[in-house]
């Protein structure tokens, strides 16, 4: 099972912290994989969910195996694919596939064994999927797979 903080958010939305390179930084030193928001612009790399707000930086990509990068402009694509990023597109599609062959579930939508089950409500028991991407993954993890 893989278990993938939500733009760096372990046991809750922290708004004001999501997609810093240090947040995300303190989730993957943590053992977790994350799942990071990602532009192109002005011939940089930036993070940040709404707009670009962080450089991206070198120490972050120490850890490329386990930062899943949703590109959020079209444009910082040919950069992941290059870089041999993990990273998919999407917006509102009931599932979208990722570079690295895992379908990307939308919130809500039916998930398989190859999903990655994105922001699961009310969990119930263990799911029966490949990960897990929650703000909350510190807590899912420790409830039902430790």
């Amino acid at each position: 099972m893989l278990f993938i903080s939500h733009r760096g958010n372990l046991n809750g939305i922290k708004k004001k912290l999501e997609n810093h390179p240090k947040y995300l930084l303190k989730a993957l030193e943590n053992g977790f994989s994350v799942e990071a928001d990602v532009w192109l612009y002005k011939k940089k790399i930036y993070l940040g969910h709404d707009e670009p707000k962080y450089l991206l930086t070198n120490r972050l990509l120490k850890f490329k195996k386990k930062i899943w990068f949703h590109a959020k402009n079209i444009d910082v694509l040919p950069f992941l694919k290059k870089k041999k990023l993990i990273y998919f597109w999407h917006q509102k599609d009931d599932v979208t596939i990722t570079s690295n062959g895992y379908w990307w579930t939308y919130p809500g939508k039916k998930i398989l064994k190859n999903s990655i089950c994105v922001l699961p409500k009310n969990i119930k028991k263990k799911l029966n999927c490949a990960g897990i991407c929650s703000d909350n993954i510190m807590n899912i993890k420790k409830k039902f797979y430790d």
